[in-house]
């Protein structure tokens, strides 16, 4: 919270001195994540809604730094992937803050439809739960479902963590103050636990004696569709842990100018132009 505040007052600071430098941005948008349940890298099938917005600063007509607030949710089924013998599900909400800078690779103040980039870091929460059979949502940290606290040195997740946000897209400029943004960002991630799967089965007895029933019955739930299902051998494949998971977020937002200043010049262009050529 010391980091965010600090942050929150230098904009603060930036936009008391320079305002007309500052825009105010929202976007709405689909999330999604590829991971162990989610086998196809970029698909909307059980994408679900992102929100956000945030301020970005103009350091050139080309350079913007950015500092984004996104709230999405992310999620997934084996009823609905390939590895149906698992059973496993998850769910999570994600609340993501995102520093960073933006590159126009021309200049929107000449040209209205232009490409650009964006790269940074960004802090964000998570916290996988699934639906047990009985119909209760579970978190699923908690229970150490690989045997986190006690198996092979395997630790408990932590449930906030760094990211690095990259991506691009298009942006539109309607005027000088008015922009139209479509935007694609990727989101690379240092834990392979987003949908709390990731390496391979605890010893159900030991499972059981440490963690718990209930972390016995979320780690496998084959016998919830196959009755005959056993729960797996020690060390079997439970999910794949060379491969890190990652959410992405497509979105479509606008940003304003703050403090618009008609019948005035801004970069020796006028503040309510529009840009002459379209490409």
């Amino acid at each position: 919270m010391k980091v965010y505040s600090l942050i929150f007052l230098l904009l603060f600071k930036c936009s008391c001195t320079n305002a007309q430098n500052i825009h105010v941005t929202a976007f709405a948008g689909l999330s999604n994540y590829q991971g162990d349940l989610q086998s196809k890298k970029f698909t909307f099938n059980q994408a679900h809604t992102a929100l956000g917005g945030g301020f970005i600063y103009e350091i050139t007509d080309n350079l913007f730094a950015r500092l984004l607030f996104t709230y999405g949710q992310v999620s997934a089924d084996d009823k609905k992937g390939k590895n149906t013998d698992r059973n496993l599900s998850f769910n999570s909400t994600i609340y993501e803050v995102q520093l960073g800078a933006e590159y126009d690779l021309f200049n929107n103040y000449e040209r209205a439809l232009i490409p650009y980039v964006f790269m940074g870091i960004a802090v964000f929460n998570f916290n996988p739960t699934a639906v047990d059979k009985r119909g209760k949502t579970v978190a699923l940290q908690p229970l150490g479902t690989e045997g986190q606290g006690f198996y092979l040195g395997r630790k408990k997740y932590a449930l906030t963590q760094l990211a690095i946000p990259f991506g691009g897209g298009l942006k539109l400029a309607i005027n000088e103050n008015v922009r139209i943004k479509g935007e694609i960002g990727l989101r690379y991630l240092f834990t392979d636990y987003l949908d709390d799967v990731s390496n391979t089965f605890a010893d159900k007895t030991d499972l059981l004696i440490n963690n718990g029933q209930l972390a016995v019955d979320m780690a496998f739930r084959g016998s919830e569709i196959k009755p005959t299902a056993t729960y797996p051998v020690a060390s079997s494949k439970r999910g794949n842990p060379a491969i890190k998971d990652f959410y992405y977020v497509a979105s479509l937002g606008i940003s304003f100018r703050i403090n618009q200043k008609e019948n005035t010049t801004y970069h020796g262009k006028a503040k309510y132009g529009c840009p002459t050529n379209i490409y």
